[in-house]
């Protein structure tokens, strides 16, 4: 049973702990509210801030598990307030660790201050979950890809078109890679994980992937640069540092260009040139 009341408080009280700098959001001038405004807070989460103001108020609909967990993520929740919010609103909590797409607070607050970077949050199996504004327009937007074409490896060997972002002098590299990655997390997660059967799809829609696949090849590591090929900007040279949140098996990507360097004037470039040149 939803606790309205309960879950009222909660997320009055939350909203009231966060200001403006912990979500990636302006200050801005006059502010009078304690915390953030409900119609930033609505704006986070995705939903009208008519709905939102009613869930505060004790008298919203029965939100459904989608609802709350675009809440937990708006909100900077931990995994044991997320837990916590799902239950008052009457659902069980969902699953934790590498399966799930929840992203941790501590990543979100690192990502919400990259606004002049190009970066990604990612599973596991390459899925992006969060990007900035920059990563959108270097990588493209990952809102846009949905099952099994979330993930880079799947696409890289199912849609040809994805392999055009790299250099055709490091692809053979990049598909070993991919390759043996996902066969330590599958080995690794078990018979039964969704990498393995990522795997399994591939090896039956895939002649590459099923002969690399069979060489059971492990332990490579991605270039310390990466070389992208954006349909603007033309070749960028990037370094990846990488943040690991162990709890979630999600990994924060954060490109950078030596300051000075073509690739750092041409990152600028394509800050002003933004999303809108990939339309």
């Amino acid at each position: 049973m939803i606790d309205r009341s309960g879950l009222a408080t909660f997320l009055r009280r939350r909203r009231e702990s966060l200001q403006p700098e912990d979500v990636g959001l302006g200050r801005g001038q006059r502010r009078r509210t304690a915390g953030l405004r409900r119609e930033e807070v609505a704006a986070l989460c995705h939903m009208s801030t008519d709905y939102y103001a009613r869930l505060e108020r004790g008298t919203g609909p029965h939100p459904s598990e989608q609802m709350i967990a675009s809440i937990a993520q708006g909100l900077h929740l931990s995994l044991d307030e997320r837990d916590h919010v799902f239950r008052l609103a009457g659902h069980n909590a969902p699953a934790r660790g590498a399966d799930s797409d929840f992203v941790g607070p501590g990543l979100l607050r690192i990502l919400d201050r990259l606004h002049d970077t190009p970066a990604e949050i990612v599973t596991e199996l390459g899925e992006t979950l969060r990007q900035t504004p920059l990563g959108v327009a270097l990588l493209g937007d990952a809102s846009e890809r949905i099952g099994p074409a979330r993930s880079l490896g799947y696409r890289w060997f199912t849609e040809p078109a994805s392999q055009e972002a790299y250099p055709v002098e490091d692809r053979a590299h990049l598909s070993r890679l991919y390759t043996a990655g996902l066969r330590e997390i599958a080995t690794m997660r078990g018979e039964d994980s969704r990498a393995a059967r990522l795997a399994a799809r591939l090896r039956g829609e895939s002649d590459e992937f099923a002969r690399l696949w069979d060489a059971h090849e492990v332990g490579m590591r991605p270039p310390d640069v990466k070389r992208f090929r954006h349909p603007v900007v033309g070749e960028l040279e990037l370094s990846c540092q990488t943040l690991l949140d162990p709890d979630q098996s999600h990994r924060l990507l954060v490109y950078t260009a030596v300051p000075g360097s073509e690739s750092y004037e041409k990152l600028e470039l394509l800050a002003v040139v933004g999303a809108s040149s990939l339309s």
